[in-house]
């Protein structure tokens, strides 16, 4: 219990310290920021680029997997709706040659 307390008292020391001793820009500098730590992948082998290593999709970066995925099932859907629907989508125009 009293090194529950003793911890509560040095956190409440250090932080009026702060607020009251220090300016903003010095107590920023004490303040520890994660910047873009969420971001890094460090376990594991290194990810690369998928046009760096095409046949290895396990060793890709995720965010390139995913567009290479949803591309990947976007022209498949659409092929197949071109394929079952006979392309109707498309209508033929009949040329008219001027006759001068």
């Amino acid at each position: 219990m009293a090194t529950l307390a003793a911890a509560a008292a040095r956190q409440a020391a250090n932080s009026l310290r702060l607020s009251s001793s220090r300016t903003a820009g010095q107590a920023s500098t004490l303040i520890q920021r994660r910047g873009l730590a969420g971001a890094a992948d460090h376990h594991g082998p290194p990810r690369v680029n998928c046009w760096s290593d095409p046949m290895s999709p396990s060793k890709w970066k995720e965010e390139h997997f995913v567009i290479v995925s949803l591309s990947g099932w976007g022209l498949l859907i659409f092929s197949g709706y071109k394929f079952f629907t006979g392309g109707k989508g498309k209508k033929e125009e009949k040329l008219v040659e001027a006759s001068h």
